[in-house]
């Protein structure tokens, strides 16, 4: 019987292996290999009764079959019994061989069986195979096959037999016509020779180890002859590959003799087929066994062969490897192993065929040439040691090709070359020459690849030459003698700049493990190695070097490092200040990166680095020569700008610490001979050097300047430019400007107390001597800008030394005015349509020096001084974006930088002359000049000279000390000047025109005796009022504004507020609108602040701003308009009410405006609030008009008073004034605007205000929707909000209540919604509220009952009706509303009254009754056909279940767990929902009727079960709930748990395991429900839902799986197998896979 059950079952699963989708077959595999692990036996004899039965089932499908029954072998080999063992091979040989044609899968399949049984019954196996391998009868494909994969994965138990098979097929090679069968004796053949390798490599373990490679030699050449003789020479490519991949492990066991004696034949005849395939792989590895078996039996005859083969081999190497194809880079791999073993036994030979190779002028062949060396290199080393010389010398082409690819592939072969010895031999050193220089490349950015680019890595030649070097220095030990000290020649030759970096962090490597081993004293041998370069080139390089530390992969911190460790070499009295101050230096570099390091700062940590050593050295011939080997490398630094510029620097320093003078005349005679003048960097690095070596040597130095004027070098420049024309001028200019450079220079390094009195005396007179021509007895100006802008940076570094040294003594400038004038005439010389020199920001720079020297300037140069620069700077066009730089001539400059600068010069300039005349005339007299820019129409102009005026300000009050209290006259002035600009168009204007305000009220302050650091509350709110202005809202701008006129009006004392309101009424005839309407502003301000004397003026400034308000919409307009309605309304309330209702709908910004000022005061406000109710009252809210569109209904209509009166509620209500009258008004305004609400859901507006709407909001005039519904929405948030019920408005947004409320399917909803939000926050208005509501219960309206039940049910759900003494009144009114023509109102009574449960929990006990009553009455509730009363009935039961008695309940317990349990499985979501919530809330109930509610639980365990995998979320939050409620029901204590711990709400529900776990407690508590759980699935197998169609069966599966031995006959099993069968045709894929593994678990019952 069980057997028969297995085999149906199998059947069943069998019979499903036609499905066509491949998870379903899957399934069928692993429920068949699922069955097969309980039962193997009876599954494989199932399987192969199966097959045998159904012949003519197609091979895809028995394939299944045959795979399973592979992985149930190979799983259960070890239980198979020997007659299992023989049905199964029997069945895979038949399967094999059935069909004379190869179909690959199915015969595939069974060989695979085969070789799974061949695993442990070899013998059974090779019985039954051999039957179908006859001698002189061709056997079938897969029989060789299946002989070919046993010999691999059974060798000792195959071996024994490969005598036999050879013996029988070797006959057979002839017979085989077609391809694939000698194929396949190809692929049989390469299996056993490289199984008989491996017996024979292993005898020590084989089961017979008199095995020798005799036994096979013979049958193996038989073999040989025929596959090499005739089968290599076919046509067709595939077999002549199979051929070779067979010769090669067949060669190892051919006889030796036979093997030399082909050798002649088969080398040529392999070497041949590369001509004839792409794919060499195959070839090269077979060809590479026929060599190493050639080699093994020390053949003779390759020596004849070996110029064929190198001939053969060297094109592949040659051909690049494609990393995306792999067999290209095996064939790669074979193929340098050929040229291994070739060159272990013919070193010479393969090394005369290679070496001249190198000379092709092929890259390709050069390539290849190069890593076949590298290859013999490394694996040769033995027989290439004698030829090293010879082979580095066959290296010196190869150093010298400048291909890419080439050179990568000599850095490669260097690297062998270094671990194998050959860099130590003579010739070794050009070797790491080259590397060297490869290190030196340019880094070049990565370049896109090419598909067809033989490149042999992506690396680029520098980054692996970099990688190489560092290696060698330090893991290759043998390199250290070899590379140190020699890698030093390397450091100092420009040409070796880029690979300082790796070169120094080698030395430094090299340079450290030679003082770990004592050789510190002795480090750099001299005597042994006359090509280093001395100390002194070293320092200097590697010091010059780090003062670009980033440059070049930071080599900056490698040259410190370097140059540290080389301290003792350098000098011997440096160990001890090196050793400390190297480390900090490096330790700057790595803190800081490239954007973070200050230039200069660093270059100064450097040049005191250079003092501190030149003073430790203290030896002055030690100093000149170190000095001379500087100026030696200059000229090295040509295109190395910074470099060169820092090393000026260091000669000048070192020149100051030569005690030499004829030498420092020298030098610096050397340096102006040889300098290269063209360049600025140049010129600026002669001078900072001529500067620094002043500090020590002033009189050497301008002794020098004067002498080189003077001598012939530099008469014979100019000669011999001059013969030049061009060039002439051009070449002299940039001498003389660099002379006079080097006097700024002089003048700002030496010592103050010296230079002073050489300034006038020498350095001017030199400086103009040079800067004026004279031609013809007249002296004439240059027009070089070199020149001029040298002059220009001389005399300002003149000045600023003559300030500075000023401090220690009185210093007279006398001819202070006349460079002032010679500034004033640049700055006019300049063209005032573009910036394009930095001759303005460098002219007044020199001027904000010079004016702050003595003698004071008279006011004439003063004032043109002013004028020049103002009008030179503010007056520039603004800056073009897009156009970054102009280009002018050499001096180009990023323009928008030299913009930057130039203000900031006017701006030191401007506060170096406020300085002389700190009072406020001064300020006046400078605003005097500033204020027509300050009004300019010009925006980038007033934005200059604000912010001008900004920067001013603040260093007049930084600088005020005010000893005694004066009047500061001219504030009115001055904030009427600027506050107006708070509003100015510009952002960058408006900011700082607060700041000029601030600093002035301030300075204010400081006049009336308050100390400078004293803070004001109210001017310091003005630093925060700039945030405000940052956007160009008028309405942030005006409530800025306002508040800026606010502070200004309680600061400004009272004899200046009539001269600030005059010139502010003169603002408003500023150019700038938004200027004129900050004045405006501001008036209004400061009239409500001060204005009490001109009270009598205001109503005819609300007239001229009323005026204004219909030519053109403005705030300030605006602001005036609502206080003169304001005005107006306090004494006219009734006519402006009037008035303004008439206006026309929709009300346009002005209109909304003036209703607005009404609610400035309460009292006011009140009485127009009740005027405006009274409207909204009076008359009906909708009138029902007739449609004339076939089939259409009444159309409702919208009236306009009521309408017009909501929207003029909607304007007073938005201003935050309106707040008391609001809140006296509450209950009124609440309940009627609710109820206006409700009235105008789905109404229309009048068609002639449709159209007006359609038209005001085309035009932009309506900013709001005049829609009834969404205006009365509107209202009542607004009125809520300033109600004080902020919390309600947003409570009610945040859970959409306000977009519920207008839609006519879910306006009863929003108001739920809003009767919550009131009960929560504002409890104790709802008394009145409800008092005022009650009424509409009876309301003729069907929309005004359905608002107010929505709205008393809501609160019901809050206790505060009970606190409030309302419960039993609102409770009564639900109740009496349950005969309601209305379903939705009898629905939301019902609502209203489950809500009791929530509300007032401890009221339900009371009414339990009455309450039950009414929940079942709504459950049968006949006229509901859309169940919804009967779902409101059961979700309201659920809530009222926890707190009614139990003797209430008992008695209709069974009645409604029968009347819901159809609702289960419901089309309906809700219904599911409520239904299962309120079963679950049922079984607390059961302890009375614990065996009927059990039973109704078993009823329903499946259904709530299969529900948890329901589509819809809320129906599974459902079924959790429902089941962890039955759980303690149960009796079992273990479900109980998991339904407690697995089905939290929060938690995620892995269902297939958790169903697993449920069926174990199910069959360990309940065996007997078997059946009856199976059948309630078996219904479930028809669900609409496709995840509960798969589930059910899944259930079954679980079931059966955990279902104990003698509880399994209660099963219907022909009835289950049906069904499943009957599911198995399911058009869901999912649901067969479900339906495939639970009939392999059906085991477990059979």
């Amino acid at each position: 019987m069980m057997e028969s059950r297995i085999k149906r079952l199998a059947t069943t699963l069998m019979d499903a292996t036609t499905d066509k989708d491949p998870l379903v077959q899957e399934q069928i595999y692993n429920a068949l290999c699922y069955l097969g692990e309980s039962e193997p036996e009876e599954i494989l004899n199932a399987c192969d009764e199966y097959l045998r039965q159904h012949d003519k089932l197609a091979y895809p499908h028995r394939v299944i079959i045959l795979k399973a029954m592979e992985t149930v072998v190979k799983d259960n080999i070890g239980l198979l019994e020997k007659s299992t063992a023989k049905v199964v091979i029997f069945l895979a040989s038949n399967e094999m061989t059935k069909s004379k044609e190869v179909i690959r899968d199915w015969q595939q399949a069974a060989s695979n069986v085969l070789v799974a049984v061949g695993q442990r019954f070899i013998n059974k196996v090779m019985e039954e195979v051999l039957t179908k391998f006859q001698p002189g009868i061709l056997p079938h494909y897969f029989v060789m096959q299946t002989f070919a994969n046993l010999s691999v994965s059974n060798v000792f138990g195959m071996v024994p037999f490969l005598n036999s098979i050879l013996g029988t097929m070797l006959p057979m090679l002839g017979m085989a016509k077609q391809d694939h069968m000698k194929s396949v004796f190809c692929y049989a053949l390469q299996h056993f020779s490289e199984s008989i390798q491996e017996y024979l490599a292993n005898l020590d373990k084989a089961p017979d180890p008199t095995v020798r490679k005799d036994t096979f030699s013979n049958e193996i050449f038989s073999a040989y002859e025929v596959l090499f003789n005739s089968w290599l020479q076919h046509r067709e490519a595939k077999l002549r590959l199979a051929v070779v991949e067979a010769l090669g492990p067949m060669s190892y066991l051919m006889p030796s003799e036979k093997l030399e004696e082909q050798l002649p034949k088969l080398i040529p005849g392999i070497l041949a087929l590369y001509k004839k395939h792409t794919e060499a792989f195959y070839i090269s590895k077979s060809l590479c066994q026929i060599l190493e078996a050639s080699v093994n039996i020390g053949s003779r005859s390759l020596d004849v062969q070996l110029d064929p083969l190198l001939g053969t081999l060297h094109p592949q190497i040659c051909a690049p490897a494609d990393p995306s194809v792999p067999l290209t880079v095996k064939n790669h791999t074979e193929v340098l192993r050929c040229f291994t073993v070739l060159a272990c036994s013919f070193p010479d030979r393969v090394l005369a065929f290679l070496l001249p190779k190198l000379e092709s002028s092929n890259e390709r062949t050069r390539v290849g040439t190069l890593l076949i060396m590298r290859q013999i290199i490394n694996s040769a080393p033995s027989q290439m040691e004698i030829k090293k010389p010879f082979i580095l010398s066959s290296m010196k082409l190869p150093l010298q090709d400048s291909n890419n690819k080439v050179k990568r592939a000599v850095v490669q072969v260097i690297s062998a070359m270094a671990h194998h010895g050959y860099l130590e031999q003579p010739g070794g050193e050009a070797m790491l020459e080259f590397l060297v220089r490869q290190c030196a490349l340019p880094s070049e950015p990565p370049k896109k690849q090419l598909p067809d680019a033989d490149d042999l890595a992506s690396d680029s030649v520098q980054s692996i030459s970099i990688n190489t070097l560092f290696l060698l220095s330090t893991t290759v030990d043998r390199m250290n003698n070899v590379l140190w000290p020699y890698l030093l020649e390397f450091v100092t030759p420009i040409q070796f700049t880029n690979a300082l970096t790796p070169l120094c962090k080698s030395l430094m490597y090299l340079a450290t493990k030679k003082q770990e081993e004592g050789e510190n004293a002795s480090l750099i041998r001299y005597d042994l190695n006359a090509n280093l370069p001395s100390p002194y080139a070293l320092t200097t390089r590697l010091l010059v070097v780090s003062s670009q530390p980033y440059s070049g992969e930071c080599r900056g911190a490698a040259a410190l490092r370097l140059l540290g460790v080389l301290h003792y070499s350098v000098h011997p009295a440096l160990d001890q200040l090196w050793s400390k101050k190297v480390p900090l230096l490096v330790e700057h570099v790595e803190e800081n990166t490239e954007s973070s390091l200050s230039q200069k700062e660093w270059e100064e940590k450097l040049l005191l680095f250079l003092q501190e050593t030149l003073a430790a050295v203290s030896d002055n011939t030690w100093i000149c020569h170190f000095v001379t080997e500087m100026c030696r490398q200059l000229n090295s630094y040509n295109g190395f700008v910074l470099e060169k510029n820092f090393l000026y620097k260091c000669i000048g320093t070192t020149l100051g610490a030569c005690a030499s003078k004829d030498l420092v005349q020298k030098q610096l005679q050397e340096l102006l001979e040889t300098a290269r003048y063209h360049e600025e960097a140049e010129r600026e690095g002669l001078a900072s050097c001529f500067g620094i070596c002043a500090i020590n040597h002033l009189e050497e130095t301008l002794a020098k300047l004067e002498d080189f004027v003077r001598s012939d070098v530099f008469k014979k420049s100019v000669g011999l430019f001059s013969i030049f024309k061009d060039r002439s001028d051009n070449e002299v200019e940039k001498i003389k400007s660099t002379l006079i450079l080097c006097y700024g220079y002089v003048a700002v390094y030496a010592p103050k107390e010296l230079v002073l009195s050489r300034i006038e005396a020498d350095i001017l007179k030199n400086i103009f001597q040079y800067f004026n021509t004279k031609v013809l007895g007249i002296k004439v100006e240059t027009k070089d800008l070199t020149l001029k802008l040298c002059l220009i940076r001389s005399i300002c570094m003149i000045s600023q030394a003559i300030y500075n040294g000023v401090k220690c003594g009185d210093f007279i400038f006398s001819r202070k005015a006349e460079l002032v004038a010679q500034m004033v005439e640049f700055i006019k010389a300049e063209p005032l349509e573009a910036m394009r020199t930095p001759v303005r920001q460098r002219a007044m720079i020199t001027c904000t020096y010079l004016v702050i020297l003595e003698p004071h300037l008279s006011d004439p140069d003063r004032t043109e001084l002013m004028d020049t620069c103002l009008a030179g700077v503010l007056a520039l066009p603004p800056l073009e974006p897009g156009k970054e730089r102009e280009e002018s001539g050499s001096d180009a400059l990023p323009k928008e930088m030299l913009y930057g600068d130039t203000i900031s010069a006017l701006k030191d300039l401007l506060k170096s002359l406020l300085q002389r005349n700190l009072t406020p005339h001064g300020l006046q007299d400078m605003f005097a000049h500033l204020g027509p820019w300050i009004k300019s129409n010009k925006e980038h102009e007033r934005q200059r000279a604000v912010e001008v005026s900004a920067a001013l300000l603040d260093f007049y009050l930084s600088k005020l000390n005010v000893s005694t209290v004066i009047p500061f006259y001219n504030l009115g002035v001055l904030i009427a000047l600027f506050s107006p600009r708070c509003s100015d168009s510009l952002a960058s204007v408006r900011q700082h025109a607060v700041d000029c305000v601030y600093c002035l009220l301030y300075i204010q302050l400081c006049y009336e005796g308050f100390a400078r650091d004293h803070r004001d509350e109210m001017v310091e709110g003005l630093k925060a009022l700039k945030k405000g202005l940052e956007e160009p809202d008028f309405t942030v701008l005006f409530h800025t504004c306002n508040n800026i006129a606010m502070v200004i009006g309680k600061r400004v004392p009272p004899d200046q507020l009539m001269s600030l309101l005059l010139a502010m009424f003169e603002g408003l005839a500023d150019p700038d609108k938004n200027c004129s309407r900050a004045a405006t502003v501001m008036i209004n301000s400061l009239l409500k602040e001060r204005g009490g004397v001109l009270q009598e003026k205001v109503p005819d400034i609300m007239s001229i701003i009323h005026s204004k308000l219909e030519e053109v919409d403005e705030e300030h307009i605006r602001k005036a308009a609502q206080q003169t309605v304001y005005i107006l309304a306090s004494q006219h309330k009734s006519v402006v009410v009037s008035s303004l209702l008439g206006s026309a709908l929709p009300f346009d910004s002005h209109t909304c405006a003036m209703w607005r000022s009404l609610a400035t005061e309460p009292a006011l406000t009140s009485q127009i609030l009740e005027q405006l109710l009274e409207k909204v009252n009076r008359d009906v809210p909708y009138k029902e008009s007739k449609c004339f569109l076939l089939g259409s209904g009444a159309e409702r209509i919208a009236t306009p008073l009521p309408l017009a009166a909501t929207c003029a509620l909607y304007e007073i209500m938005s201003a935050p004034e309106s707040g008391a009258a609001v809140l006296g008004l509450y209950p009124p305004l609440f309940v009627t605007l609710l109820l206006r609400v409700s009235c105008t859901v789905g109404v229309q507006l009048p068609k002639n205000l449709q159209s007006r709407e359609r038209r005001s909001s085309s035009h932009g005039l309506a900013p709001r929707s005049l829609h009834p519904c969404s205006r009365a929405v509107e209202t009542l948030k607004v009125m809520l909000a300033r109600g004080g019920s902020e919390e309600v408005a947003r409570a009610v947004g945040n859970a959409g209540g306000w977009d519920l409320m207008a839609s006519p399917e879910r306006h009863h909803d929003g108001v739920a919604a809003l009767a919550g939000a009131m009960a929560r926050h504002a409890g104790p208005r709802l008394p009145l509220i409800v008092k005022n509501l009650i009424p509409t219960l009876s309301s003729v309206f069907d929309s005004q009952r359905i608002t107010t039940t929505a709205f008393l049910a809501e609160l019901l759900n809050s206790n505060v009706v009970n606190d409030l003494m309302l419960l039993e009144t609102v409770m009564d009114n639900m109740t009496g509303r349950q005969k309601d023509a209305c379903t939705l109102v009898r629905m939301l009574a019902l609502r209203g009254l489950g809500n009791i449960a929530s509300g007032s929990p401890e009221k339900v006990r009371k009414h339990g009754a009455k309450l039950l009553a009414s929940m079942v009455n709504g459950m049968d509730d006949k006229d509901d056909p859309h169940n919804l009363v009967a779902l409101e009935a059961m979700s309201s039961l659920s809530k009222l279940l926890d707190h009614v008695e139990e003797r209430d309940i008992q008695s209709m317990l069974l009645h409604i767990a029968i009347r819901i349990r159809p609702f289960f499985d419901s089309e309906q979501p809700d219904l599911r929902q409520s239904s299962i919530v309120l079963f679950g809330n049922l079984s607390r109930f059961s302890e009375g009727n614990c065996e009927v509610f059990f039973e109704q639980i078993l009823n329903g365990l499946v259904t709530l079960l299969l529900h948890l995998q329901d589509p819809k979320p809320e129906v599974v939050r459902a079924c959790k709930f429902a089941l962890r409620m039955c759980g303690p029901n149960m009796g079992c204590e273990g479900l109980c748990d998991m339904f407690l711990n697995h089905l939290r709400e929060e938690r995620s529900l892995h269902y297939g395991e958790f169903m697993n776990n449920v069926c174990k407690h199910l069959m360990q508590s309940y065996p007997e429900m078997l059946n009856r759980l199976i059948l309630t699935n078996l219904f479930y197998f028809k669900s609409n839902w496709v995840d509960i169609r798969a589930a059910a069966p899944m259930f079954i599966g679980f079931l059966v799986l955990h279902v104990d031995e003698e509880h399994c006959q209660q099963v219907d099993l022909d009835q289950l197998i049906s069904a499943l069968n009957l599911l198995l045709k399911d058009p869901v894929p999912a649901v067969r896979v479900k339906v495939a593994e639970t009939l392999g678990r059906l085991v477990r019952i059979l």
